[in-house]
């Protein structure tokens, strides 16, 4: 099995980024024209409900995703008065579209890996992605995704739901071999996620993206069996939060520690091995202080490297979950060495800096909770906690029931 490449792109999606190289290329030495288009073509055979599904663009921030030629873009850009991105992994496809729309206002071709470009990019309104999602491996995009696409904003996408020979999606997040034909003859085989409506739907909603109307698109020609779907996808305005389990803790971990750390790219917080979001903490063993604590646990699960002197507590949250009460405190880590990486054995990784103005969602609720406590103002759902300050919370006051939104 290949590794990741240096941006993380899995063995499958290597084998895509080589198939689109070579498939613009074939189409720049063919000099094969980009049509025009008078509205979005979502599905086979120009197949879907054109512009009309994307509603109001005009002055709005737009991203194309796996843009390819860039004609679908350029109409946007044309005709629907949008800022619009677009962006593609293949230097060809680009090469392609530059020759096309270079300098067309509002419009802005990228040269990027779609992950990438999207952990770096200030927010969208919009995101449009015609047949290209299910070429990136979801546990990859989705978070990005999810990330890059304001409070409130939508993501329209279609994917492969069933091919031409009537091989329909899988139930488990998976790549298989699809082969993409090329004009006057030949064809190329790349790797594509191909999905259940449902499993789509769960990864999204892991990721806190809610799946509003999912389109079916089958191929107009008779003997064709290739059907796609088009998902209408809206991140809420406000960021929802994950609960705990209801098992109860052991006895030694009735008390656990969060730490909040900010730099200058913004929140630290990695991924759990079940799906959420957290701040690097855990548990306190027998004789810790809590400082201790949230030293052990930070270089334990990121690497990094805090003296207790520069662990400020912030208080003590207390609620429950099926009847036991669940004490978590909360900490300010202000200064530290090194840089977060994921570390052996350990069930929480990906670790990953994260704008205020943009947090994910999909927050462990305890992670949620002392984010809360330390900014009031940040936009974040979670269950009610009692907070008892050991420090002035910002803006907040000395004994305040933590709530969503408060």
């Amino acid at each position: 099995m290949t590794a990741p490449d240096a941006a993380g792109r899995t063995e499958a999606e290597q084998v895509n980024a080589a198939m689109w190289h070579t498939y613009g290329a074939h189409h720049l030495a063919r000099a094969t024209p980009v049509p025009e288009v008078d509205e979005i073509a979502w599905g086979p055979g120009g197949t879907g409900p054109g512009d009309a599904v994307l509603g109001e663009l005009s002055g709005l921030r737009v991203l194309d995703l796996g843009c390819g030629p860039g004609r679908h873009a350029a109409h946007l850009a044309r005709t629907r008065h949008a800022a619009v991105n677009a962006v593609d992994l293949s230097p060809t496809q680009i090469e392609r579209a530059r020759a096309r729309y270079n300098g067309l206002p509002g419009l802005r071709l990228i040269h990027a890996d779609a992950v990438a470009h999207l952990r770096t990019s200030a927010p969208y309104d919009v995101i449009c992605s015609l047949s290209a999602v299910h070429f990136i491996d979801p546990h990859r995009l989705l978070p990005a995704l999810a990330a890059a696409l304001r409070p409130g904003g939508r993501l329209y996408f279609t994917v492969l739901h069933t091919n031409s020979a009537g091989n329909g999606p899988s139930s488990q997040v998976m790549s298989r071999p699809e082969i993409l034909h090329l004009a006057g003859g030949g064809e190329l085989s790349g790797q594509m996620w191909v999905l259940t409506t449902r499993l789509w739907t769960d990864l999204l909603a892991q990721h806190g993206l809610r799946t509003e109307e999912v389109t079916v698109l089958d191929a107009p020609e008779e003997g064709n069996q290739a059907s796609y779907r088009l998902f209408q996808v809206r991140r809420p305005a406000r960021i929802p939060s994950r609960p705990r389990t209801a098992r109860p803790p052991v006895a030694h971990a009735a008390a656990g520690v969060g730490a909040v750390l900010v730099g200058p790219d913004g929140l630290l917080l990695g991924r759990h091995q079940r799906g959420t979001l957290e701040l690097p903490g855990g548990t306190v063993e027998p004789g810790e202080s809590l400082q201790e604590t949230v030293v052990r646990e930070l270089a334990e699960e990121s690497g990094l490297h805090a003296d207790p002197a520069d662990v400020r507590l912030l208080g003590m949250l207390l609620d429950q979950v099926g009847g036991v009460v669940r004490i978590t405190f909360g900490a300010l880590v202000t200064r530290w060495r090194g840089e977060p990486a994921d570390q052996p054995g350990e069930r929480v990784g990906d670790w990953r800096w994260w704008p205020l103005d943009a947090l994910p969602p999909g927050l462990f609720d305890c992670s949620a909770q002392i984010l809360t406590a330390w900014r009031p103002d940040l936009p974040i759902d979670h269950p009610p906690a009692r907070f008892t300050p050991f420090a002035k919370p910002q803006g907040a006051g000395q004994d305040i029931a933590v709530q969503a939104g408060t």
